[in-house]
């Protein structure tokens, strides 16, 4: 059995999802207050400018990997309309279910899937676009995770990742201050919570840096790999196609 990142803890392969998985029961019922509270809201912005560059159109499949609470396909399943199929997905239950009854309270009546991105249930060349947002640093095996995603877009569709990355340097030193300090305080004084918003903050000191990522992406046979700093860095978005 393999090791890998927990945070700084080296855990079991195995281990990891059962401890991610903790995480995110105990997080998703204050999940969209705390990501206002501790992006200031920008986690909005970054979310649209994902969007943006998506640019789903009437008919196009879309697949949301750990979509978590639906913003992404919220927004996906009104530009897909009637002839479009989106899917929101998340490996973990309790996040799918906030997810899937945001979008049926908001009257749309979108798939919504329990499964793990290192194991699509969906059959090779199906989708227009495929995004995962903040979901891909908590991934066991993310080369596998990458590669399925690869498999199941059509040729001429993208792969789309938004994640946490590595912060300009001249605002690592605030920027680890905020993250080791504000955020399990706000996580303890909101969601009753401070060391899942610990592991947060240690989960993005491990995720690949800008660079890594895009070669990571070209490495699973991903093309014209680019990628866009938001807010200095803070958060980047990968954007990989297949032909």
């Amino acid at each position: 059995m393999g090791q890998t990142h927990f945070g700084y803890q080296t855990v079991d392969e195995q281990e990891k999802a059962g401890k991610v998985a903790e995480v995110f029961h105990s997080v998703a019922g204050k999940y969209d207050l705390m990501n206002d509270l501790m992006s200031g809201g920008l986690h909005r912005i970054w979310k649209a400018f994902t969007i943006g560059r998506a640019a789903v159109r009437p008919g196009f499949k879309v697949l949301d990997i750990a979509g978590g609470t639906g913003d992404l396909s919220r927004v996906f399943a009104r530009q897909a309309g009637p002839t479009g199929e989106v899917w929101l997905t998340d490996i973990n239950e309790s996040m799918l279910r906030v997810g899937r009854d945001r979008l049926l309270d908001g009257g749309q009546i979108t798939p919504a899937l329990l499964c793990d991105a290192e194991k699509l249930p969906f059959p090779s060349n199906y989708f227009d676009v495929v995004t995962v947002a903040f979901g891909l640093r908590n991934m066991t095996h993310k080369e596998a995770a990458l590669a399925e995603m690869r498999r199941v877009i059509k040729p001429g569709g993208k792969v789309m990742v938004l994640e946490f990355s590595k912060v300009w340097q001249p605002l690592e030193k605030v920027y680890d201050t905020y993250s080791f300090k504000v955020l399990p305080w706000l996580g303890s004084r909101f969601a009753g919570d401070a060391e899942s918003y610990r592991y947060l903050a240690e989960s993005i000191r491990m995720h690949p840096d800008q660079e890594t990522l895009k070669s990571m992406m070209e490495g699973v046979g991903l093309e014209r790999v680019e990628y866009h700093n938001l807010t200095a860095g803070v958060v980047a978005l990968h954007i990989g196609r297949k032909f």
